[in-house]
């Protein structure tokens, strides 16, 4: 073997190696905001955990944080000149799953996801899913505007949510 072929070998196995050290991209967040959170504007990126499976789709819903407009009518809400963001997502096959959902600017909100888990963009009770940042268990009750509330600053805001199903008669939990 000549000296040529010997470090041309070794300049592979060096080259491999590097590659397989560098940091792997990560993918990013989902929905149509997703460039908010990239470019770092001010937006909310909120890593979803325990989904009950890969159907449907995601949705993220941000509202002002007060009891009047929470949960109130997105219709409603505009047409009274208030602020309310909605974001869809399709549902990846596998990997972890984030979303981003732009703030008009720093400051309090009240965010919901859900997990549409049979695509007919009406939430069903019985078989769809949903959470809050402040992942209580949600419970049979409507929830509370604590439970919902994030504080968004400069750039993006991390979050995290753990989906919860119905359970049965203890209402919403998750699902391990």
């Amino acid at each position: 073997m000549t000296l040529f072929a010997k470090s041309g070998r070794a300049a592979l196995g060096l080259a491999a190696a590097a590659m397989l050290a560098m940091p792997v991209a990560a993918k990013p967040p989902l929905g149509s905001d997703s460039a908010a959170c990239v470019n770092g504007e001010t937006a909310i990126q909120v890593n979803v955990n325990g989904l009950k499976d890969r159907t449907g789709r995601l949705k993220l819903e941000l509202w002002p944080a007060n009891d009047e407009d929470f949960l109130k009518d997105d219709k409603v809400l505009r047409a009274e000149g208030k602020f309310f963001r909605r974001v869809w997502a399709d549902m990846p096959a596998s990997g972890p799953v984030t979303l981003c959902i732009k703030a008009p600017a720093p400051g309090r909100y009240a965010l919901l996801f859900t997990h549409d888990r049979d695509g007919k963009n009406k939430f069903n009770f019985w078989r769809d899913g949903a959470g809050f940042v402040s992942n209580q268990k949600l419970g049979r009750s409507k929830p509370k505007l604590a439970q919902a509330t994030v504080t968004v600053g400069n750039g993006v805001t991390t979050v995290n949510i753990t989906a919860q199903y119905m359970r049965g008669l203890s209402g919403f939990g998750p699902v391990a």
